[in-house]
């Protein structure tokens, strides 16, 4: 049974309970995108603390406490990202208790890298089968590598390819997108993609990222700003999944 029926003060809601890969307690999200899905914000001592009923699928196909970095494409640089504020804010908002994160983004992806059949595809899938639990939703952020002209002004039509092929492999969940920053003027084609995902692509929702900073470099959001755009996910899987917030 992948669906069902509560009643809360706000009346009946619907809530899709997502595939069961395995026999577990967890709802679980899938990570997927590039760096900024991956978090490369500045570690601090905090991000190093357990946090209660949230975990990380490991490089190693374990689960274990999520610290961050959560992502493992690039050990050198990877660091905070959205995911720890994301599942501690659904956790606190909504019904779920045992959160577990899988981290399948890849810095410096394009899309046309995450085509089904393709490696990071197959990873993502294959990992979110291996992980087990109830898969609860899809976190997704890319589209800095596609922000060029000939690519930008098609990334919809491309991404909605690979999102069906990925609902098909995984399970009919809902999906969050999150907005490229506003920090760079370069990304808003991409970003206004995103933003009409929603009224294109049924159970999808849009995340700005209005206020938000970058690091020097001028591509990554900086770690305060990552832990506010995993609030903003949450609250954005949380009305998808039709939980009062």
């Amino acid at each position: 049974m992948t669906s069902s029926i509560r009643l809360t003060r706000f009346g009946f809601v619907s809530l899709f309970a997502g595939p069961v890969f395995a026999q577990s307690g967890r709802d679980v999200f899938l990570l997927a995108g590039q760096s900024n899905m991956a978090g490369r914000g500045e570690v601090e001592a905090a991000d190093k603390q357990p946090l209660a009923g949230i975990s990380v699928f490991t490089k190693e196909r374990t689960w274990a406490p999520a610290l961050d970095p959560l992502h493992f494409d690039k050990p050198a640089i990877a660091g905070v990202g959205l995911g720890r504020t994301f599942a501690a804010t659904v956790q606190k908002h909504g019904e779920l208790r045992e959160v577990g994160l899988i981290p399948a983004a890849m810095g410096g992806s394009s899309l046309e890298e995450w085509s089904p059949g393709g490696k990071l595809f197959t990873n993502a899938v294959d990992r979110t089968k291996a992980a087990g639990g109830r898969l609860r939703g899809i976190l997704w952020h890319q589209g800095e590598a596609d922000s060029q002209p000939g690519l930008d002004s098609t990334y919809a039509e491309r991404w909605m390819v690979v999102m069906k092929a990925l609902r098909e492999a995984v399970g009919d969940v809902p999906v969050v997108v999150g907005e490229l920053g506003r920090f760079n003027p370069k990304y808003s084609a991409v970003s206004e993609q995103l933003a009409l995902l929603p009224v294109r692509f049924p159970r999808t929702a849009f995340v700005s990222a209005g206020g938000l900073r970058a690091k020097a470099d001028g591509v990554h959001f900086d770690a305060p700003s990552l832990r506010e755009f995993g609030r903003r996910y949450a609250h954005a899987w949380l009305t998808l999944a039709g939980t009062p917030f």
